[in-house]
């Protein structure tokens, strides 16, 4: 049976309650945010302090947090519950809603299979009637869980169409699983085992078979220009790379800094390239990042302008470089950017700037110092000096 918008609520079936209170069926007249995480989830992890933020602003209004912890990652049952234990304690002393840990794959087969939910993390809504009234993402949360504690969000259209657009997605999602597994089955191990030539010829069997899967593009990019630097067959594919991110129309701005990314990442050395296709390629990208996402918009800035930045120091235009970096900084400063995801990205945006500025910076308490291993651009030829006679 699918859950979905107007079900039931599963039940919640877990022995292991390692925060809070072991929470035995939904009380009538509250409202439930039911979410599956895991310690190794990134995004899982910087949603955390947003939840804690939810919980501290409407438990008044009757609503509790429940996270599932049900994908740790360990050998035994046991074991993963010692890990998840500790990494709570060490992690998160100001968690304020309880955490279930379940290790039987119950809570998996009763709430995110039926909903489509292939991964983390999940939210699950459940409204004061013990129904479900959203599923999604946590981010979300911010919109839709007022217009649920108000009681308004279930009847509206927006809620109907955004539950049915959801249920349509991951589905889609689901038939491209069965077609990316099995590519995915021999990609892996060939890049654990830096075998190079058996790599290329999986994820060159992933592109013909679905063009849109970003990751199949980006690492069929990296493979070609920095693994097996093949530039006769990499730079046709990198420049057919850089044509399909720009006509993309959704997703573009991810598609636009990954194929930056691949031209101007720090991480990578970039020497081998050919410089000419490298800054017109790095400048065609730049331009439309900055375009679809302008300086003065309101788009977030924290994700894309550090890609963009590279580009514009490694030009030689340090100002505007060290200026998109300042937007991005002070992107970080809106209100609705969880505490969790501003600590992960402020670290490497303050570096970039100090390594532009040539020198200290700091963000309230956290600075930064210039690394000396850190790219800079072209050098200038100085002008020569003219022989003076006699």
């Amino acid at each position: 049976m699918v859950l979905q918008m107007e079900s039931p609520a599963p039940s919640i079936k877990v022995v292991d309650w390692l925060r809070g209170e072991p929470l035995t069926n939904f009380q009538p007249g509250k409202v439930y945010i039911v979410e599956f995480w895991a310690t190794w989830c990134g995004p899982c992890v910087a949603a955390m302090p947003h939840l804690v933020q939810l919980q501290e602003k409407y438990k008044d209004s009757g609503l509790e947090v429940v996270g599932v912890a049900a994908d740790e990652d360990a050998p035994t049952a046991d074991e993963a519950r010692t890990k998840l234990d500790a990494w709570l304690s060490e992690k998160c002393s100001n968690l304020n809603y309880r955490i279930a840990f379940d290790h039987t794959g119950e809570m998996n087969k009763l709430w995110r299979e039926p909903s489509f939910s292939i991964g983390i993390p999940a939210s699950f809504v459940v409204d004061r009637d013990g129904h479900i009234a959203f599923v999604g993402h946590p981010m979300q949360l911010d919109e839709v869980l007022p217009k649920v504690l108000n009681g308004s969000w279930r009847t509206s259209d927006e809620a109907k169409a955004a539950d049915t657009e959801r249920i349509a997605s991951h589905q889609r999602k689901a038939r491209e699983l069965t077609l990316t597994n099995p590519i995915y089955a021999k990609l892996r191990p060939a890049m654990q085992a830096e075998d190079w030539t058996a790599a290329l010829s999986a994820v060159e069997e992933g592109v013909a078979l679905m063009p849109d899967i970003l990751d199949f593009r980006e690492i069929h990019a990296n493979l070609l220009l920095h693994k097996i630097r093949d530039m006769q067959t990499g730079l046709p594919v990198m420049g057919q790379l850089v044509r399909d991110a720009i006509r993309k129309k959704f997703e573009a701005e991810h598609w636009l800094v990954m194929a930056l990314n691949q031209l101007f990442d720090p991480g990578m050395n970039n020497s081998h390239l050919p410089r000419s296709e490298r800054f017109a390629m790095g400048k065609e990208l730049s331009e439309h990042i900055l375009a679809l996402n302008p300086p003065q918009g309101d788009g977030p800035k924290f994700w894309s302008y550090p890609a963009v930045a590279r580009y514009y120091h490694e030009s030689g235009n340090k100002d505007r470089a060290i200026e998109l970096i300042e937007l991005a900084l002070k992107s970080l400063d809106d209100p609705q950017i969880s505490d969790g995801l501003k600590q992960r990205r402020l670290p490497d945006l303050l570096q970039a700037l100090a390594n532009y500025k040539g020198e200290k910076v700091c963000y309230g308490a956290l600075c930064a110092v210039p690394q000396n291993n850190f790219p800079t651009g072209p050098k200038r030829r100085r002008p020569r000096r003219k022989l003076q006679k006699g």
